[in-house]
């Protein structure tokens, strides 16, 4: 049998199901997504529009999503699709916000693709859906045009409808002001201005404008769990460590702390002639914020550490769990993320 014959009868097929038997089918392929590897959220955030916040996230390389329930408050629908009609009926299907056959006049084919519910997961490991960010105002265009048709061929627009158009109508007047800003942003470059406040201000939540006395900060547990998945000796009465670690702790703790961080760090304790710094990093954060956060990344990533098995299985957990900020490198690596010298003789670098 050809492929194309194939696919009629596939087609034929599913024209014959009923939409309860469709929505099985939809319902299963989609759960069955739920146990594949999805896409994660690398940022995540929320953007003000008109009375409300839009919660929205960067997932996979750059798939710009608004949460489902957003997505539909947004268009005056409720915060989660009503039973029988959620996002894992209508996976294969289109959408039950755009399903109404009122709407179909006015969608076209690359809508309906857009509008295809994104599963991944969220920066905390939990299940999220959304849309992509761009379907939003497509879909609040459709509501309008519903509207504008209504309005001329009959003077008003449906009841059951005009909660709907309002708010497609607020999001379409939202976004446009939003646009304007941006462009106006853009064109004056007050947008990198905008960014190095906010940046600004992080720093300054963080780190002090002096060194602060030395205090014990890194658990010896820090160093030894690095050991361990490295396969190395540990030797907890030597200072001496390998120059490495200095490396994976910028990586493990400051880059993924708070944006900038290490960069500002390097700047407050840059090093001298000699190679060495005259502080530790961790004296310039201050003892009201910076200290406490700082604290808890670390016991946060020593708990990693000492839940993996391998080096390669920890590596893969923080880079789930605390995202880098900074993707700066200083050392040439091999495969595994070591510097080639210290893995062939971890103990001939010394900090």
């Amino acid at each position: 049998m050809s492929h194309s014959a194939q696919s009629k009868g596939g087609k034929a097929r599913a024209e014959n199901l009923t939409p309860e038997r469709r929505r099985e089918i939809a319902r299963k392929a989609a759960a069955s997504r739920w146990d594949k590897d999805l896409p994660e959220a690398i940022l995540e955030g929320s953007i003000p529009l008109g009375d409300s916040e839009i919660a929205c996230a960067i997932v996979g390389t750059d798939t710009r999503i608004i949460a489902q329930a957003s997505f539909l408050r947004s268009l005056g629908r409720a915060r989660s699709p009503k039973a029988g009609t959620g996002v894992l009926s209508t996976v294969d299907e289109p959408p039950f916000f755009l399903a109404s056959k009122a709407f179909s006049p006015f969608i076209d084919q690359d809508l309906l693709m857009s509008t295809k519910p994104i599963l991944y997961r969220t920066s905390s490991g939990g299940k999220g859906i959304g849309y992509d960010a761009r379907a939003l105002p497509s879909v609040a265009e459709v509501y309008l045009r519903f509207r504008d048709y209504h309005l001329k061929a009959n003077g008003s627009v449906p009841a059951r409808y005009e909660r709907m158009v309002q708010a497609a109508d607020l999001v379409v007047r939202s976004l446009a002001q939003v646009g304007i800003i941006a462009l106006v942003d853009e064109a004056t470059g007050y947008q990198d201005v905008r960014a190095k406040d906010a940046l600004a201000k992080i720093l300054q939540h963080y780190l002090a404008e002096e060194r602060q006395k030395w205090a014990p900060t890194f658990p010896l547990d820090f160093y030894k769990e690095i050991y361990r998945l490295r396969g190395w000796e540990w030797k907890p009465w030597t200072t001496k460590k390998p120059q490495v670690i200095a490396h994976w702790t910028n990586d493990f703790v400051y880059d993924r702390l708070a944006p900038g961080i290490t960069e500002e760090l390097r700047t407050k304790n840059p090093t001298t002639r000699s190679g060495q710094r005259a502080a530790k990093h961790h004296q310039w954060f201050n003892p009201q914020n910076g200290h406490p956060a700082l604290r808890e990344h670390i016991a946060g990533v020593i708990a990693l550490m000492k839940g993996a098995e391998n080096w390669d299985s920890f590596r893969r957990t923080l880079d789930r769990v605390f995202t880098r900020y900074n993707e700066t490198l200083e050392f040439a690596f091999t495969t595994d993320g070591t510097d080639q010298q210290t893995k062939e003789n971890p103990q001939e670098l010394h900090s």
